[in-house]
């Protein structure tokens, strides 16, 4: 897709304050949230503000588009699947909005049989002999009924692994022009919806937790993000993916992983 390409004028205009700046918006308490079961350990603790605390910045689509561009992929990873994981891609897809970028979020079926009624990306497993970035494209398509080709594919983020369903996620970012009609298919998802990447941010919806485990699988304190919504609650993988992405949005280098 053709795109305006990024001056230095623009990367220079990326450091603008947001407008819900968090020495701005200080709500007394966080959101509802939705009816989503988080598993709390018995052992956890306030992890304090975010890590883009007093940090501005620019959430249109185009100065993301800039930072995205701007940045090396994942290329070859860091890490790379247990032999017991098998590999799966995730769209985070953005387009514009009133508010600036907007991010494409669905809330799995309840007969699904893992992350049942879990807001994820549009996903699944990797086929055979097929790309991240086809997988994630592929996937979108046959969720959210968003066709490939009006898709502009940027980058990918960290891969990370889940306990529950052994799976290896790779996060493809991509955006697209507008907004388009959303065909969700109803035996992956129950529900597909915009939030803007700004509200995520807000005081009274980013919260983020240190948890300590002591599973085998899975040992020491980890951090725990969620984004309380007014009808659902953001939390795990997905969660994890959207801060990276709003670290990345905020100049922010390094995130607790």
């Amino acid at each position: 897709m053709a795109g305006s390409r990024c001056t230095p004028a623009d990367q220079r205009a990326l450091r603008r304050l947001s407008d819900l700046d968090d020495d701005i918006v200080q709500p007394l308490m966080k959101r509802v949230g939705g009816d989503q079961v988080i598993p709390k350990p018995s052992s956890r603790r306030d992890a304090g503000p975010p890590e883009w605390h007093g940090r501005g910045a620019d959430f249109s689509l185009h100065s993301i588009r800039c930072q995205l561009e701007s940045r090396v992929s994942q290329v070859g990873f860091t890490s790379s699947p247990r032999s017991d994981e098998r590999v799966s891609a995730v769209m985070g897809l953005l387009v514009d909005g009133p508010q600036g970028a907007e991010i494409l979020l669905t809330r799995r079926s309840k007969t699904m049989t893992n992350h049942r009624g879990e807001v994820s990306f549009p996903g699944g497993r990797v086929d055979e002999g097929e790309s991240i970035v086809d997988a994630a494209l592929r996937e979108t398509w046959e969720e959210v009924g968003i066709h490939p080709h009006h898709v502009r594919v940027h980058t990918e983020l960290s891969p990370l692994s889940t306990f529950v369903s052994r799976s290896y996620i790779v996060p493809v970012i991509a955006s697209i022009d507008g907004k388009t009609e959303l065909r969700v298919n109803s035996a992956e998802v129950d529900r597909a919806f915009w939030v803007p990447l700004a509200e995520l941010v807000r005081s009274d919806t980013f919260s983020w937790e240190w948890w300590t485990f002591d599973l085998a699988a899975e040992e020491g304190e980890r951090p725990m993000y969620f984004f309380h919504l007014d009808d659902e609650t953001i939390w795990g993988a997905t969660a994890r993916m959207l801060h990276e992405l709003l670290c990345l949005v905020h100049g922010v280098r390094e995130c607790p992983r």
